[in-house]
């Protein structure tokens, strides 16, 4: 039997054909050339002009926006992962473990409750953790996302699924609601203006790089983490941590509507172990793809990973991408722009 991988478990499928006509709507372009058999980050971006995008994204488009998880089937149907995937490295041991602090909010914000140890589990709204929504092809789409401490306090982490098509068009209309919950925007709606992935997912979608940031225009003059505060991050970490993955499932039995989470210790991916994935036991749906992995047992702990794919509609395991020294150098890129 063929086994699907899907981001973040998806529930659709996608044929060829639909995923060209979803693909040409994109304006999709030139694929960059992916840096083969080294570690050196190669990064792809795109600047934006979305700053006054925040209204088109009403309740009524954020409760319809169709999961991201739909864009790995695309990914994946077009079959462009060819390169040499045993040349592409991930650094998991000997390279230094880098650790940046978060970054606290100016005003006092909400806390995240304590907790509870055990797949899809319901949480308050943490204030730096929120949706991501999208444009791609004419078609709306939801994500999950975190802001990330960074130079210029105006960094969110994602999926590079939810930023770019993988290979093909960056997104358009990219916004994030940090704390969202049903409907309600209660930090308010932060436009991107520029794009970031890994050269390796933009160019190839190689499920080993499915990270994305994405930088933000200030809001009504502040910039984002002064308002919600920001992740710290590491890279080049241990593996088989214990992670607690936050995130907004959209598909069915969820309904994308509030904030959900999951807590396990990380395992290798035994079918595909070429990613260099991880996964911990979950069975988020769709639109929980970006949503960031905490090392430890709580929302303040250090984000490296983000939520990325399941196996099949009823997987029950969540893998991330490990974060190592290419997706630090995509970091490093989005979070000193200007």
């Amino acid at each position: 039997m063929t086994r699907t991988k899907t981001l973040a478990t998806s529930l659709l499928s996608l044929t060829t054909a639909g995923v060209l006509a979803l693909g040409s709507g994109g304006g999709a372009t030139a694929a960059p050339s992916v840096d083969r058999g080294t570690d050196a980050s190669t990064v792809s971006s795109l600047s934006t002009s979305d700053s006054n995008t925040a209204d088109y994204w009403t309740p009524e488009r954020m409760k319809n926006a169709v999961a991201g998880d739909v864009l790995a089937d695309k990914a994946l149907s077009r079959g462009q992962a060819k390169v040499d995937r045993g040349a592409l490295h991930v650094s998991s041991g000997p390279d230094r473990t880098l650790t940046i602090q978060g970054q606290k909010a100016s005003s006092a914000a909400p806390q995240s409750p304590t907790v509870d140890r055990k797949a899809n589990a319901s949480e308050s709204p943490v204030p730096h953790i929120g949706k991501v929504f999208f444009t791609l092809g004419g078609v709306n789409y939801v994500c999950s996302g975190n802001s990330v401490t960074s130079t210029n306090q105006s960094t969110v982490s994602t999926a590079g699924h939810c930023v770019n098509e993988g290979p093909g068009a960056f997104s358009t209309k990219f916004t994030f609601v940090p704390a969202y919950s049903n409907g309600a925007a209660p930090y308010g709606k932060w436009t991107a203006k520029a794009l970031y992935t890994t050269n390796q997912w933009s160019s190839s979608g190689d499920m080993q790089y499915d990270t994305g940031f994405a930088v933000m225009n200030t809001l009504n003059g502040q910039k984002l983490s002064a308002v919600v505060g920001a992740s710290g991050v590491q890279f080049n970490g241990a593996r088989g941590l214990v992670y607690k993955s936050f995130g907004y499932p959209a598909a069915p039995p969820f309904d994308g509507e509030s904030l959900k989470s999951c807590s396990g210790t990380a395992t290798d991916d035994p079918k595909d172990p070429q990613d260099n994935t991880q996964g911990i036991p979950c069975n988020m749906t769709g639109g929980s793809s970006g949503g960031p992995w905490f090392i430890g047992t709580s929302s303040g702990g250090y984000q490296n990973s983000v939520s990325s794919y399941g196996y099949g509609s009823n997987s029950t395991t969540m893998y991330g991408p490990y974060w190592g020294t290419v997706i630090h150098g995509t970091y490093q890129a989005a979070s000193t722009a200007p």
